[in-house]
């Protein structure tokens, strides 16, 4: 346990020094592996793991679905996104930032990343929100908040990554997570609904859309929710696995960009070149998190971890907690995915060994990734939501997502006490 102490010591001293995550977690893997083991076996290690996951079948889900999102955001989805959830609730009181949830719920859904989302709903939906004279810590807040959704509400990259580190079944996860997604769009919009009730000022009412224009909204995205719930439907079904689903996404995203004229030549060698990137620095990523789980567990740091818990008597539900809590101070420093490489190999071996199921707490470790996109000091989003809008101060968007992150901790509230919510739908799974 030694010398795993003075490497996770070495790990956070390089991150905090900028190094990248990937580079971090094989350097600190493959020199802790050749400490216990010799140099020899290390590097066979290493070129064994590198190998194996370039080859495996189930991880081609991940070009696939990123491939399928990259064809959908190229489709200007998001402007109808929004105006489809603005013609149904926009006039409420908070109403066009309950849409811009909605709407960055689903395209950051079909598109796979949060970072995208913030950026691309920032310049559809802050624009309205101003000129109906919302705030802008309220709209940011949204903005910033909603893009988070979608690494929860699949296909999602992330559960797809904990599904490969921890041999827990894709589909499970990926229908686990439909309803904690759902409740996390739900509390989100009860946090706008609680920012309006105290400062009625911060977002006031829009305009009521009719019964015309509101089926002309919902005819503008019949497509993409014809190919979520084909997808997901599909995979609970049984009818396909997760690679076939991800196989036909791609190719229904391609059928959907062509449908809508959005795919020109450089479109699509825009959306290929960024999914090959995308792929490369994910695959990177995870070979680098696979050396370092490789040493971590030959340190015997999960074993060690769970003789300490049994010794000191702790419950089951207090090391949950205590998890918890590392992850909630892990998310003010480090950001998500840096998490999840880092943490997940420490922590699911001690899960399972309490008896806790493991597609629930990959559901539990998402939602606590998605809370630190927005915490602060190192909230991605509010700075890509700086980037793309300058004038509005990072100071302003992480006020504007407080309301939204206490929506976010009584999330992990009901998931840790309800169970069910993640658990229920897979239970039925074909």
């Amino acid at each position: 346990m030694i010398s795993a102490s003075i490497a996770f010591v070495v790990l956070f001293i390089l991150l905090f020094l900028g190094a990248p995550i990937a580079f971090g977690l094989l350097f600190v893997g493959f020199a802790g592996f050749a400490f216990i083991q010799g140099v020899p076996a290390a590097l066979a290690m290493v070129g064994q793991v590198a190998f194996t996951t370039v080859l495996n079948e189930e991880l081609s889900v991940i070009p696939l679905f990123i491939l399928m999102g990259g064809f959908i955001a190229v489709s200007r989805l998001s402007d109808d996104l929004f105006n489809a959830a603005n013609a149904f609730i926009g006039h409420l009181r908070g109403g066009l930032a309950m849409s811009t949830v909605v709407a960055c719920a689903g395209f950051a859904a079909v598109c796979g990343s949060s970072f995208a989302t913030a950026a691309t709903m920032s310049k559809v939906a802050l624009p309205p929100m101003r000129r109906f004279g919302y705030s802008d810590r309220l709209a940011a807040g949204a903005i910033a908040s909603g893009a988070t959704l979608g690494i929860m509400i699949p296909p999602s990259v992330p559960l797809l990554i904990y599904g490969f580190m921890t041999r827990t079944d894709v589909g499970k996860l990926f229908i686990a997570g439909v309803l904690p997604g759902l409740l996390g769009c739900m509390l989100y919009m009860g946090a706008v609904t609680w920012t309006t009730w105290r400062r009625p000022e911060e977002g006031p009412p829009g305009v009521r859309s009719d019964t015309r224009e509101r089926l002309a909204a919902l005819n503008r995205i019949w497509g993409v929710l014809g190919l979520f719930v084909f997808i997901i439907g599909g995979i609970y079904a049984g009818i396909f696995t997760p690679t076939e689903a991800a196989g036909v996404g791609a190719f229904m995203g391609f059928v959907f960009a062509l449908a809508r004229r959005a795919l020109t030549w450089q479109n699509l060698r825009a959306v290929l070149l960024d999914s090959a990137k995308t792929t490369a620095t994910i695959f990177v990523l995870l070979i680098g998190a696979l050396v370092f789980s490789n040493y971590v567990d030959m340190a015997g740091v999960p074993r060690a971890l769970g003789d300490w818990l049994g010794g000191a008597a702790f419950s089951p539900v207090v090391v949950i907690l205590f998890i918890i809590m590392i992850y909630l101070v892990l998310g003010c420093f480090l950001d998500s995915m840096s998490m999840l490489f880092l943490t997940v190999p420490v922590f699911y071996p001690i899960v399972a060994a309490l008896g806790f199921d493991l597609v629930w707490f990959g559901i539990l470790v998402v939602t606590l990734v998605e809370i630190a996109l927005i915490t602060p000091p190192v909230g991605l989003n509010v700075f890509v939501l700086h980037q793309v809008q300058p004038d509005i101060s990072t100071r302003t968007i992480f006020r504007g997502v407080m309301p939204f992150v206490g929506a976010d901790v009584l999330r992990v509230s009901l998931l840790v006490a309800f169970p069910a919510i993640a658990l229920w739908l897979p239970r039925f799974m074909s």
